[in-house]
């Protein structure tokens, strides 16, 4: 096990003079955090999973908003939000914590295909940025359920309500997410 981030440190590093930005940020990571962690202790009988990353990586998985254009979130950036997962990559990067950085780069939706970024003309680099590991498909599955935006801040969406925004961009996405769910917390399927 590697020694603990101080995922509080960095997001006050990028976050400071920020503090619409930092509050929506850390009641977001907050709340997928804690997803996260009760998902991963369920599965840890059958599962290795890394506990202390797996909180230190949903903490910081939308670092990078900050990086964007998005004034209702408190972020000026120039980037379009959908880079967002990108950016915190980089940002990652440059901390030295590459691991953490997947997160971020890979937790857009449930993934995506260097196909889909190609084919969609998405402003992203032409990779797959899929979740690869389980902490990474946890960490990504929790965050569906949780928006940053002014309207539903507050609530937790039901599988139904993430089902159906997922299905907007093809009934292959709305699949995984159900394979996840049944997987995850199928006592809420």
């Amino acid at each position: 096990m590697s020694a603990p981030v101080h995922s509080a440190d960095i997001i006050r590093k990028y976050y400071a003079g920020h503090p619409k930005a930092w509050q929506i940020l850390l009641e977001h990571s907050r709340r997928v955090t804690s997803r996260a962690i009760k998902i991963a202790r369920q599965l840890q009988g059958s599962e290795s999973l890394d506990l202390q990353f797996i909180a230190e990586a949903a903490m910081l998985h939308d670092i990078g908003i900050i990086k964007t254009n998005s004034p209702e979130l408190g972020c000026s950036g120039d980037e379009p939000y959908l880079r967002h997962g990108v950016a915190g990559c980089a940002i990652l990067e440059a901390e030295g914590l590459p691991r953490h950085a997947r997160v971020c780069e890979r937790h857009i939706g449930i993934g995506l295909t260097a196909a889909e970024i190609v084919s969609q003309g998405l402003p992203l680099p032409a990779r797959d940025m899929l979740p690869v590991t389980l902490e990474e498909q946890i960490i990504c599955y929790a965050d569906l359920f949780y928006s940053k935006g002014k309207k539903n801040r507050d609530r937790e969406k039901t599988a139904d309500q993430v089902r159906k925004t997922l299905t907007k961009y093809g009934i292959e996405k709305r699949e995984v997410f159900d394979r996840w769910l049944q997987f995850f917390e199928p006592e809420r399927n």
